[in-house]
């Protein structure tokens, strides 16, 4: 038999060698790559060597187990509902939706603190909180000054007891106690301007200002005139100085005050006296006068009559001639017939 030539015909054609192939061409590695990361192993399957079925048969795989994941149904640990534990249930004297401590109400409009509190799920009553024992007619006129807990209504829902007093007012120092309204203070003697800042502190509505004397008008300014007469009285007391008006009655400085109001500081004169009418005297045919009746005698004097000169000059009526009322012989020491001449 005969053996082949060691070497090829010198004749025959000639065939390069195939490629090296490379390390990420290796088929362990393109199959690793399509288990652990399917895109990148189907890209490597594609550049290998494999023929092409085989490529078309890894991707097909490679992509069905990448989308599995995704196409899969739910857990069935989602779909289910989780169990609860039953919890029992405890004997309570209070229903489960009571408040544990009710907020402070104190300074409040009672009907604000009666809206609140039941907002808040308490029942909620009212009372006077001083000795007047007032009913409260209207809510909105009185504030709370104490809260305290009181008996349950029917519901037995915890029940508020708000003690109240009238807006404006000053609570008291305890639940029953006196309510202590301030007290007017004393401001006569005082300038207006001090008397204004002693008084501020009450807020009253208002302070208003008059002459203490009826004929001396008032200025437009009267800071450094001194109080009088006041109005209320120091220290009564002031129950509603919102209501309240205090009255003061000053006078010019270096001018004394008068006893009571409505009084003149300077009072009119006097007016003079009228003298009455004086009938006419009745003569005699000897020329004298008759005695038909005056009050002056023989020195027909009329019916007016002075003591002395003193008081006919006082009346205006000085000098008097004889026959004129008041004249007689006793005031014309000079026997002239004129009285109180000199």
């Amino acid at each position: 038999m005969t053996q082949p030539p060691p070497y090829p015909h010198p004749y025959a054609p000639f065939s390069p060698p195939p490629p090296a192939r490379r390390w990420w061409q290796h088929p362990a590695v393109v199959v690793v790559a399509l288990v652990v990361f399917p895109p990148g192993g189907i890209a490597l399957a594609w550049l290998s060597r494999w023929a092409r079925a085989t490529k078309i048969i890894a991707t097909v795989l490679a992509g069905l187990w990448f989308l599995a994941p995704f196409l899969g149904d739910p857990p069935e640990d989602d779909a289910k509902p989780k169990a609860v534990a039953p919890v029992t249930a405890t004997p309570t004297t209070a229903p489960a939706t009571a408040p544990s401590a009710p907020p402070s109400f104190v300074g409040q409009n009672l009907r604000t603190a009666k809206a609140a509190a039941q907002a808040a799920g308490f029942g909620t009553v009212s009372h006077d909180a001083s000795e007047a024992d007032a009913g409260q007619a209207d809510d909105g006129a009185w504030k709370v000054c104490f809260q305290a807990p009181a008996a349950q209504d029917s519901a037995a829902h915890p029940t508020l007891d708000f003690a109240v007093v009238l807006t404006g007012a000053p609570c008291p120092a305890r639940d029953g106690d006196p309510i202590p309204y301030p007290k007017m203070p004393k401001v006569t003697g005082q300038t207006f301007a001090t008397a204004s800042e002693t008084l501020a502190p009450l807020s009253l509505k208002s302070v208003e200002t008059a002459s203490a004397y009826t004929d001396v008008p008032l200025p437009a300014t009267a800071d450094d005139w001194t109080v009088c007469l006041q109005s209320p009285a120091p220290a009564a007391p002031v129950e509603s100085p919102t209501t309240t008006a205090a009255r003061l009655h000053l006078t010019a400085p270096g001018t004394p005050c008068p006893q009571s109001p409505n009084t003149r500081l300077h009072p009119a004169p006097k007016p003079r006296p009228t003298p009455k009418p004086t009938p006419e005297p009745t003569y005699d045919n000897d020329g004298s006068t008759g005695g038909s009746g005056s009050s002056g005698g023989s020195d027909g004097g009329g019916s007016a009559y002075y003591a002395n000169c003193a008081a006919a000059r006082d009346a205006d009526a000085a000098p008097i001639h004889r026959g004129e009322p008041g004249y007689r012989s006793g005031l014309d020491r000079d026997g002239d017939g004129i009285a109180c001449d000199s």
